[in-house]
């Protein structure tokens, strides 16, 4: 397929993207606040995508840093054609991020998942059976901290995206910007669950992350504590910080290859609102 060409005019392209990306945001379970926001989020490079049409259908592409991106592809048909141009360009990897189901990319692996539920506000939240929910220590604060960077990386590389320099470089890259004052960053929560006075668990959120929803960076209960219901009760307890915090909606991302956890959300009613997934350029 060569008749794709760059759009001469790319408002009426970025008007139809925009529409077809919130509607499959909004039929996933969001809010239209929220699926502004995501849509947003997802865009702040869109100035810089290459569009392209063969008069019907849409291309959006993008290579940097040797990594292709496919934004948009109206045409499953185009996808070979897509691929060539990334590779041409010096992509050594292909990537998208897709709402509404993999479509053309069901045999790209999952990178990253962004899961959500949205709780009822017509009762109080009530706290989580079996575990209770304090706030970290300062002392205990540097040790988790290590222990969740260890992890980040450690899912980086589960998930295959990057080597471990550069699956290091970007944790150190996303703890720096997510935490500038530490446990003293304003809207964030860290935690301790125990479970007969003793720590099974830990959780880190930030409240109002989007509008609505309060996003979970991690509700981990150690290993050795596991298989004894207590993941089941770090969620309610997500829930219960999620609707003490104000917010009605709690959002994960969660990486490709963690199968226990995907499992855990799949039985505790998180859903899929969208994923990344890539493979290598051959």
């Amino acid at each position: 397929m060569t008749d794709y060409q760059a759009a001469s005019d790319r408002t009426v392209w970025q008007a139809d993207f925009e529409r077809r990306t919130l509607a499959a945001y909004q039929e996933a379970g969001c809010s239209p606040a929220l699926a502004r926001a995501l849509f947003d989020r997802g865009t702040k490079r869109l100035p810089d995508w290459t569009v392209l049409t063969d008069g019907t259908h849409w291309l959006a592409l993008s290579v940097v840093d040797g990594f292709g991106g496919v934004h948009d592809l109206t045409d499953p048909a185009a996808l070979p054609f897509a691929e060539r141009w990334c590779a041409e360009r010096g992509a050594t990897r292909i990537e998208t991020r897709r709402t509404g189901g993999p479509g053309p990319f069901a045999d790209y692996p999952v990178i990253g998942q962004n899961r959500m539920r949205t709780f009822s506000t017509t009762e109080p939240p009530q706290p989580p059976p079996g575990l209770t929910v304090r706030p970290l220590t300062e002392a205990e604060f540097p040790a988790w901290r290590a222990s969740e960077e260890a992890a980040y990386i450690f899912d980086i590389l589960r998930a295959g995206a990057l080597t471990p320099e550069e699956a290091k470089a970007k944790s150190d890259r996303d703890f720096a910007e997510e935490l500038p004052q530490g446990r003293h960053t304003p809207g964030h929560g860290f935690y301790a669950f125990e479970a007969a006075g003793e720590v099974v668990g830990t959780g880190w959120v930030q409240h109002s992350f989007l509008p609505g929803t309060t996003f979970g960076f991690s509700l981990e209960i150690h290993e050795q504590h596991r298989g004894k219901g207590h993941g089941r009760a770090a969620m309610a307890a997500g829930e219960w910080i999620t609707r003490q915090g104000g917010d009605g909606s709690l959002m994960f991302n969660v990486f490709g290859g963690n199968e226990v956890a995907m499992n855990l959300y799949d039985a505790t009613g998180f859903t899929v609102i969208d994923e990344t997934r890539s493979r290598p350029l051959n």
